[in-house]
């Protein structure tokens, strides 16, 4: 295993982080309509910053970023990354295009790795031509079921190359060794950041996620699903932190390449969290068991070390009070969802009195 080849230094390291970028730019977002995405897209934009916002919507949801679409620093490109990009300027690049929940990046596994490679070797070139840094978001999956815990960067990881998830495990893994490559033989400024789980307002409902399935399930008082016994554990983080993570890895000089892991090293049993969920719900969902997925991982939480050395950066939302934030977003959706619905319903009834009675 290698000393530290992967943080590379160029001359003196200022110890003083900013809490965010301070200079306004022109910045691309891929996957800027997905979960992470969106709010980074936003979070830009309140710094005064110019914002392309790509997405394909394969997974990211136009209501996201519908309330950004007045915005006059706001553009807002529909493309796919599997495709080269298109000639934007920009000054910077996060990449954070790839469908991240197992639901929807093993519906079309042969997609998800396309896009983690090519879209990764497209934000690369862009970046080349343009001159400008870029960063990808990765994922604590490059550790697979880890045998090192807590994971800190120097672990290669203990992933199935061909289990049902390699499809996203090994597709990040391999974008994380194209940008290094790229960073090596062409002098690409790379940031790379391992993003361990992260829940929080504009999650999909039906994204297969444990914490957007316990609060939809206790929300509706059905019963909550656990796979396995619910001893495995997890390390949630919630969205603000974590972009303020990735906001601060962008401002790094550019001798700080990575890999760094974001994330939240408070470490939570599956079985605690749905503990909690039915508390700040005040549901009285009962349990169902089902058996745990192929090479679901048995723990995880980060090291992050060097998030607190090179951006002086932790998280500060407790998970109590990311889950009051997050069950408040899901029941405006639910509400919203149940009104369309019966909206619908009414309409349709009104359009066709002759299925009235016969059970709609």
């Amino acid at each position: 295993m290698p000393s530290r080849p992967r943080f590379e230094r160029q001359g003196r390291r200022d110890r003083r982080r900013p809490s965010a970028l301070t200079v306004a730019k022109r910045y691309l977002v891929t996957g800027g309509a997905g979960f992470i995405g969106s709010h980074l897209c936003q979070r830009l934009l309140e710094q005064g910053n110019q914002v392309i916002c790509l997405d394909d919507f394969t997974t990211g949801s136009p209501l996201n970023i519908a309330h950004l679409l007045d915005h006059p620093n706001f553009c807002l490109v529909e493309h796919d990354v599997i495709q080269p990009l298109p000639a934007l300027e920009v000054e910077a690049i996060f990449n954070l295009a790839c469908p991240a929940s197992p639901v929807h990046y093993q519906r079309d596994p042969v997609r998800t790795i396309r896009t983690s490679v090519l879209g990764a070797l497209h934000a690369l070139e862009l970046a080349q031509h343009l001159g400008a840094p870029v960063l990808q978001a990765s994922t604590s999956e490059v550790y697979g079921d880890p045998a090192m815990h807590p994971q800190t960067e120097l672990y290669w990881g203990n992933v199935n190359p061909i289990g049902l998830r390699a499809c996203y495990d090994e597709g990040k893994r391999c974008a994380e060794a194209i940008f290094f490559d790229y960073h090596r033989q062409y002098g690409i400024e790379i940031k790379v950041g391992r993003i361990f789980n992260t829940y929080g307002p504009h999650m999909h409902p039906a994204d297969g996620r444990v914490v957007s399935n316990f609060l939809v399930q206790a929300l509706q008082n059905q019963p909550i699903t656990v796979f396995g016994q619910g001893t495995q554990t997890r390390s949630f983080c919630y969205v603000e932190d974590l972009v303020e993570a990735l906001l601060r890895l962008m401002a790094t000089e550019a001798g700080v390449c990575g890999p760094i892991n974001l994330g939240n090293p408070e470490e939570f049993t599956i079985l605690e969290l749905v503990q909690l969920i039915r508390e700040i719900t005040g549901s009285g969902s009962e349990l169902i068991f089902l058996p745990l997925p192929q090479d679901d991982p048995r723990q995880r939480r980060p090291d992050i070390s060097l998030a607190r050395q090179f951006l002086a950066w932790e998280p500060s939302t407790r998970l109590r009070e990311g889950l009051i934030l997050t069950a408040a977003y899901f029941e405006e959706i639910l509400r919203r969802s149940r009104t369309e619905l019966k909206a619908s319903r009414s309409e349709l009834l009104l359009d066709n009195p002759a299925l009235v009675g016969r059970g709609l």
